[in-house]
Formats: structure tokens, sequence, C-alpha cells
């Protein structure tokens, strides 16, 4: 009978698991059992080393020891998030729609702690788009804006939403509102560069020479200062239809 080289290949996948038991024993064998701290460092040092399943099982047993603790939700969520993009690769669909579910749960419990979680709410949004729930992502981005912020982050978050669904329109008119609600900040004049930047708009050098003063070290604004001549934002032509500042 014919042997593919397959049949020879050692199946590596259950190390991770023995290193989790092997801790848990050793902690047994010490007299004691691990805290919710060690196991959360245990978890987090395992998604480093992106093994999500031993992860997950050390996040899981931290929330046994202290229940709904927001960042633990959200790791838990984010352990889900991986494991459903390697069952996409593996072509196994239905498992990877049921570790979203999963996602979606824990990020929905981290905001319910803490609803202002930035880390969470995204994680939300990522989690939903991946099941291709598109307009749930969208009205969980406008929820964000209405009943946890404003903010200029809350506000990114909703343009960036509007934008990836096609109204520019939309999208403009709330990095403009980021940029008014906080002038002082980099990270929203990075944000309507990038957004004009991506739609030919010659106008994004004048943000990005606001965000330059405001923040040099930014890496992204070091990559491209100096890339054109910029006037201050104040001075440039307001507009609508084709993403005009």
């Amino acid at each position: 009978m014919a042997h593919t080289d397959d049949a020879y290949q050692t199946d590596w996948s259950w190390i991770p698991l023995v290193l989790v038991a092997m801790f848990c024993l050793a902690m047994l064998f010490a007299g004691c059992t691990p805290n919710y701290q060690q196991l959360r460092h245990e978890g987090q040092e395992a998604m480093l080393r992106g093994d999500y399943g031993p992860a997950r099982y050390m996040l899981l047993n931290a929330e046994d020891k202290a229940h709904r603790r927001s960042d633990n939700l959200h790791d838990l969520g984010v352990c889900s998030v991986m494991v459903a993009k390697q069952k996409f690769e593996e072509r196994n669909h239905a498992a990877a729609f049921r570790e979203l579910d999963n996602a979606i749960a824990y990020y929905r419990r981290s905001i319910d702690e803490r609803p202002g979680s930035q880390a969470a709410l995204e994680g939300l949004n990522i989690a939903l788009e991946l099941k291709g729930q598109f307009e749930e992502a969208l009205k969980h981005a406008q929820w964000t804006v209405e009943f946890v912020g404003p903010s200029a982050k809350q506000y990114i978050f909703l343009a960036e939403e509007l934008e990836q669904r096609g109204d520019v329109d939309g999208a403009l008119l709330r990095y403009r509102q980021a940029v008014a609600m906080e002038p002082e900040n980099a990270k929203p004049y990075v944000a309507m560069a990038k957004f004009l930047m991506r739609h030919n708009n010659d106008a994004a050098y004048s943000y990005l020479a606001e965000a330059q003063r405001l923040d040099p070290e930014d890496p992204w604004v070091k990559q491209h200062q100096g890339s054109r001549a910029a006037t201050p934002p104040s001075r440039v032509a307001k507009g609508t239809a084709k993403a005009q500042p």
C-alpha cells in the first residue's frame, strides 16, 4: 500500500498542552495552586508565543479565580479570534464561527465591566467583521461614539468603519470631528492625513505637517515627513464629495 509523506510527519501540537500541565503539576507539588496573577502571566506568555489554545486554558482558569476582570475577558476574546483565524486557514469554517461567537461573548462581557475599554471595543468590531456581520459592526461603532465617547479615538474608530463601507463623506465628517475635539493631539491629524492620502488629496500634507509639529517622533510621521511642502490645515479650502478636509 502506498504511503504519503504526511503519514510519517510527527504532530507536535500536543507540546504546549504538556507544558501547561507541567506548570500546574509544579504548582501542586510546591504545595499551592496558581493564583490569578500567575495564571494571567502564564496565559499572556503563551499568547506571545502564539500558543492560543494553552493561553486560553490558563486565562479561563484565571477567570475562575477572579470573575469578570475586563482585561482577562479581553484576552480570552483575542485567543478566540486567533484560533478562529487558524480554523479559517484550515478551512474548518464551522469551528471558526464557533470561536468568533466565543470571542464576541468575551468582548461584550469585557465591555460590560469597563465600557470605555478601547481594546475590547475594537476587538468586538474585528470579531463581528470576521463573522461577516458588517452592519452590526457599524452599529457597534456608532453606539461606541454615542454612549462611550465622544473622544477623538472613538470618532476615528467610527470614521474607519464608515470608510470601509464606502461612506467617504461620513468618514470625512468623523475625522474632522476627531481633529476638532483634540486639536493638540497628533493622532487625529495622522488619521486625517492617512485618509486623505488614500483618496489622493494633496491636503493630506497639511495635516501631516501639523502632526509633525505635535509629535515629531511618531513613526508614521517620521516616515512621511518632508514628502511634500505643506500648509497649515486651517488654510485648506473645505469641501465635501471628494474627501476634501
